[in-house]
């Protein structure tokens, strides 16, 4: 059965090989895990949940992660983010886009922050609120 398994896995290998930009990919996102970090779940993305409006050609993306009591909303343009932590407090936010692009932002009291820089490729974010860390889904941009 080993005898098999390993023909079948160098067979997949030589037959249907992994892109090397998707293999990155997942090294990359392994690499900035977080073991005790909680995993905000993406409950609304305006590209699938929302319904077109008319006129409006290219609309920002809003997106929305829900971790416990924990809500972030995120509004991705070209020209960075623009989101909010609630229920608002002391908190911390990251914008990760690889294991060397961890870009720190502000946030203030309202829990509010921004980013100048727009995601390029995948990203996520991830929150220090007190001793809790929250790492939400990864997206791409």
């Amino acid at each position: 059965m080993a005898l098999l398994e390993e023909e079948l896995r160098q067979a997949a290998t030589v037959l249907d090989p992994v892109p090397d930009a998707l293999r990155q990919l997942a090294l990359d996102a392994y690499a900035l895990h977080d073991l005790d970090a909680q995993i905000a779940e993406l409950t609304f993305d305006s590209l699938v949940d929302a319904l077109p409006v008319r006129g409006v050609t290219d609309p920002p993306r809003m997106l929305t992660f829900r971790a416990g009591e924990v809500t972030v909303d995120v509004e991705v343009t070209e020209g960075g983010l623009i989101g909010q932590v609630m229920p608002a407090g002391s908190a911390r936010v990251e914008v990760l886009g690889g294991p060397q692009t961890a870009r720190p932002v502000m946030v203030d009291t309202l829990g509010r922050f921004t980013s100048d820089a727009p995601p390029a490729g995948p990203f996520a974010l991830r929150l220090r609120t007190g001793a809790d860390v929250i790492v939400t889904e990864w997206l791409r941009a």
